[in-house]
């Protein structure tokens, strides 16, 4: 059993040991610092966060703790009960909230839950503040409100129909062209809250939706990481029904991914290939993706006319490049769409809407779309050293092996070849160098990480 504090939150298995597992007393703390630090950022009178969770089976007992330890503090809860994380994050903004908290564990079993934690903008906290709640947490430095000065729990459950209202107005989803193109569509929502949110929306663009576990039980169905092994049941579902293509979501709803009419995967990857495709044939501009997802994207950006640049990984990250560089679209090779015009955060309702946009227009079938984008494929490996060698000085020398070649360091080691990359990142908890690498075949993917790890192995003298 597993407690993970980080920056970006704390998350963790349900049960057992108090500071070893995500226990109620660890869900109380934890949201105490972070009401803590929220009220540290300014002085006013009333402060008010915004609340929701996925489906997972912990997640109201979870929920009414961290609500309740908001209210002792004396903040104000907005609580959207079912939701999903980018409904919580345009939520914030909307209630002139002073931050929020999605109670989710996004692709992970259903033993695990976590806290995720949104600033007033509804955009995910960075590091240094991520690092000054977990400071309060350990300090215990948390002063609760007096009896006449409690917070209040005021329920809200129309934010799923306003986040809907919203994705129905962004300037290119086209709910005419999608209405009238009559596609019959089967989502797969892991019996949580994408089975909500999804089908609603597929409704609202007269799309016919085919339900598959979308019941939100919290009982997910199979490994709720929207990856091909998982999803044998989506690809039968889709050719029974002969549906024009699948889509699956993870618990949360912020990562998504698609399948042919042939019950094959469009691949996670491409997710944001396609949809950023329709987005800058119209208003050509910048992207960005982490360091570890497809060369794709850049592919496109040029195609039309833009700059591609990479970020560390991270959502938080790939924001902030997006942000600077004044990025159209952008996101995550792991399916995570995100959309500026909409919000800074990933969101599979932006990108379900934008991509049957863009079907309906090039009255194109999935299987098609993929086929005119170059077709790259990963590998993703890891090589473990011992604790006494100095991780860093490796992707240092590695660094200088390549200094030739198209260098980039923000975040470990990335040397764009010609036809090819490799991304080198240590471990923050163990002495292990992970390597992903990119090409125009399995086979040359597998190769070129065999052969970085080769010459790391040498570098080490392991």
């Amino acid at each position: 059993m597993t407690l993970i504090k980080s920056i970006s939150g704390i998350r963790g298995t349900i049960g057992g040991n108090v500071g070893e597992n995500l226990t109620p007393i660890d869900a109380v703390k934890f949201a105490a610092a972070y009401g803590t630090w929220l009220k540290s950022q300014r002085v006013k009178e009333d402060y008010r966060v915004v609340v929701g969770r996925d489906a997972r089976i912990s997640g109201e007992m979870i929920q009414n703790l961290v609500m309740n330890t908001l209210v002792g503090l004396g903040i104000h809860v907005i609580d959207l009960d079912l939701s999903t994380t980018p409904t919580v994050e345009i939520a914030v903004p909307m209630e002139h909230a002073d931050g929020g908290i999605i109670l989710t564990a996004s692709h992970n079993p259903k033993q695990w839950n976590a806290l995720k934690l949104l600033n007033a903008k509804g955009e995910f906290l960075d590091a240094a503040e991520g690092a000054k709640i977990l400071e309060i947490a350990e300090s215990d430095a948390m002063e609760f409100a007096d009896v006449d000065s409690l917070g209040e729990i005021t329920k809200n459950d129309a934010y799923i129909d306003i986040h809907i209202d919203e994705v129905l107005e962004l300037e290119y989803v086209d709910k005419d062209a999608i209405e009238k193109a009559n596609f019959k569509v089967v989502v797969d929502g892991v019996n949580s809250t994408g089975g909500i949110a999804i089908p609603l929306l597929l409704e609202r663009l007269g799309v016919e939706a085919v339900k598959l576990y979308c019941d939100p039980t919290g009982e997910f169905p199979h490994n709720p990481e929207p990856l091909k092994e998982h999803l044998t049941d989506l690809s039968a579902e889709v050719i029974k029904h002969n549906a024009d293509f699948g889509i699956v979501v993870d618990p949360d709803v912020d990562r998504l991914a698609f399948m042919d009419e042939n019950g094959e995967m469009f691949g996670e990857e491409y997710t944001l290939v396609a949809c950023a495709d329709h987005v800058l044939s119209r208003n050509p501009g910048n992207t960005v993706s982490n360091m570890s997802s497809t060369r794709a994207l850049r592919d496109i950006t040029e195609k039309h006319g833009g700059t591609y640049e990479a970020s560390a990984v991270g959502e938080v990250n790939v924001v902030t490049l997006m942000k600077k560089n004044n990025a159209v679209i952008g996101g995550e090779g792991n399916g995570g769409i995100i959309y500026p015009a909409s919000h800074y955060g990933r969101d599979a309702l932006v990108g379900v809407a934008l991509f049957l946009t863009m079907l309906a227009e090039k009255k194109i079938s999935v299987s098609a779309l993929r086929k005119t984008y170059t077709s790259y494929f990963m590998s993703k490996k890891k090589i473990a050293l011992t604790p006494q060698i100095d991780v860093d000085a490796i992707l240092l020398q590695m660094a200088d092996k390549y200094k030739d070649e198209n260098l980039n360091t923000v975040d470990g080691v990335k040397i764009d070849f010609a036809e090819n990359w490799v991304h080198l990142r240590k471990s923050n908890t163990e002495p292990i160098i992970r390597i992903y690498t990119e090409a125009l075949s399995q086979e040359i993917a597998d190769n070129l990480a065999d052969k970085i790890i080769g010459e790391i192995k040498v570098i080490a003298n392991i």
